[in-house]
């Protein structure tokens, strides 16, 4: 079987990490595959949301420890180069213009973490733990958790979380606004789902600039996050679905959106 499944139904590509067996610890085919799988259904615009998540009882338990030793002794300048070929993915996520969800099935650690920190949205099981786990193996961060999570939970917060590499369950998740909703195990894909297909059926362009105009938010100041709506407003305003949308509204009936 793959280090990386994909699926297709109705407009949600569903991507999973199958390394059940270690908690689907990274793999250079996973990382490999997940590169090209985002480059991909980001130009796809039959694909309104991406989900990702992991095969079996974790979500990715981040870098695999076992493999570590090797990796570390390898020349300073290859081995940074190597952690920032990793970077491209979380990169990738920030900047395709599809809605990632990230559906946390079980523990999310280290790059595990920061890789579900680079998901729009996060919905977890109940079951789910989260934890940077960096510390505790000497390490400091990488795949953008530190920018990431400061965004999500604060600066406080994500350094108390780096800096102990304490674990936290989804409730505690979800007050720190790590995640976006809890759900009991057994209803955790039905709930990851319904949320995915109501994104999906948004007129998919639109949802692509509301992506930049938000990313924008979060580091530029008011005036260039101005600039960037007025041109994507404008843009969107052009489009079918728009005028589309439009006549529904006017027509008293539900829009029927072909993305264009």
């Amino acid at each position: 079987m793959p280090d990386l499944i994909e699926t297709v139904e109705d407009g949600v590509a569903t991507l999973t990490l199958n390394r059940p067996e270690n908690l689907n610890a990274l793999s250079d085919e996973i990382r490999l595959g997940l590169l090209d799988a985002f480059a991909r259904l980001g130009a796809d615009n039959s694909i309104g949301c991406i989900v990702l998540t992991g095969a079996g009882r974790g979500f990715c338990a981040g870098g695999d420890v076992k493999t570590m030793g090797s990796r570390s002794a390898a020349v300073f300048e290859e081995r940074a180069a190597g952690i920032a070929r990793s970077g491209r993915v979380p990169m990738l996520m920030h900047n395709t213009p599809k809605p990632i969800i990230g559906m946390i099935n079980g523990v999310a650690v280290g790059a595990g973490l920061s890789m579900a920190a680079a998901c729009d949205l996060r919905v977890a099981a109940r079951s789910a733990r989260f934890g940077t786990g960096f510390i505790k193996i000497g390490l400091s961060g990488d795949w953008g958790g530190t920018w990431t999570l400061t965004r999500l939970v604060g600066t406080a917060k994500a350094r108390e979380l780096f800096f102990t590499g304490d674990m936290i369950d989804a409730d505690e998740a979800l007050r720190i606004g790590l995640v976006n909703k809890v759900a009991d195990d057994a209803d955790l894909l039905a709930t990851t789902m319904t949320l995915a297909h109501r994104i999906a059926s948004m007129p998919h362009l639109a949802l692509g600039y509301t992506k930049k105009n938000l990313a924008v938010a979060e580091t530029g100041d008011f005036v260039t996050s101005l600039d960037m709506e007025a041109f994507n407003q404008a843009r969107c305003s052009q489009m079918e679905d728009h005028r589309e949308a439009v006549l529904a509204f006017k027509g008293k009936r539900k829009p029927v959106f072909t993305g264009r």
